[in-house]
């Protein structure tokens, strides 16, 4: 078990020196500009084979470390040709990455013929099921409750005027995290950290309003709500561990 982890380890080694130590901006611009008729571009890609190689040091082994070479150069030549180099395309290129570093890694310890049996194992566990529903809950509907029941205080304060200065989407996304934080701290048993979350997230809000009462309150409405229903979704799923 310990060495299946270690091989891992050194496939994401390798990767995050590639990727992120051993590149730069400069590089990364060359890429875009030039894409493939770049010399980066396949320095950087055989780069990314040649460490996996290195780290590995499994020197009979040479079909792993060509394979990430060659994928590795085609996910970023599909990126290169993306109109837009933001935060979507990235998540993206850096999952499509770890996804061959896995099947390589399951290559490695010859692990494909247990892929099925822990997929089976995974969703036939009352807890693990329990937990995975909760941040789905919490990630995607509770936000669009919570938009529902506050959508008329929203509208009155952008009728006012009010609003205007926030960052686009901002607080979906505030929202969701928050939700995460509560939901995993519940999980863990660590209740005080939430009131830490709430009373950060107050201080922050009240002396970021300069006065708009109406924008304070709604924010802590919404936040009050989204707690509310996160500790309710955490107490049952740990009603539900507690049990299983």
């Amino acid at each position: 078990m310990e060495t299946n982890l270690l091989i891992l380890l050194q496939l994401l080694l390798a990767h995050v020196l590639t990727d992120f130590v051993l590149q730069n901006a400069r590089m990364v611009k060359h890429k875009r500009n030039y894409k493939a008729k770049s010399w980066v571009l396949y320095v950087h890609s055989a780069l990314a084979g040649i460490l996996t190689y290195i780290i590995l040091q499994e020197w009979s082994q040479f079909l792993v470390p060509l394979v990430i070479m060659i994928t590795h150069f085609l996910i970023d030549l599909w990126k290169l040709h993306q109109k837009k180099d933001n935060i979507k395309y990235f998540i993206i290129d850096q999952i499509l990455h770890i996804i061959i570093l896995v099947i390589a890694w399951l290559y490695l310890i010859n692990g494909f013929s247990l892929v099925i049996p822990e997929i089976q194992k995974f969703f036939s566990s009352v807890p693990q099921l329990a937990i995975l529903i909760g941040y789905l809950l919490v990630t995607f509907p509770v936000g669009f409750i919570i938009g529902k029941a506050t959508e008329r205080w929203q509208e009155e304060i952008i009728r006012e005027g009010g609003g205007q200065n926030s960052l686009k989407k901002a607080g979906r996304y505030i929202g969701v995290f928050e939700r995460i934080l509560v939901l995993t701290f519940i999980l863990i048993n660590n209740f005080a950290a939430i009131g830490f979350l709430i009373g950060a997230k107050s201080i922050l809000r009240f002396s970021d309003t300069k006065g708009a009462r109406k924008q304070t309150e709604y924010v802590l409405i919404g936040t009050l709500m989204s707690f509310a229903i996160c500790i309710i979704i955490g107490l049952l799923i740990n009603h539900i561990l507690i049990n299983n």
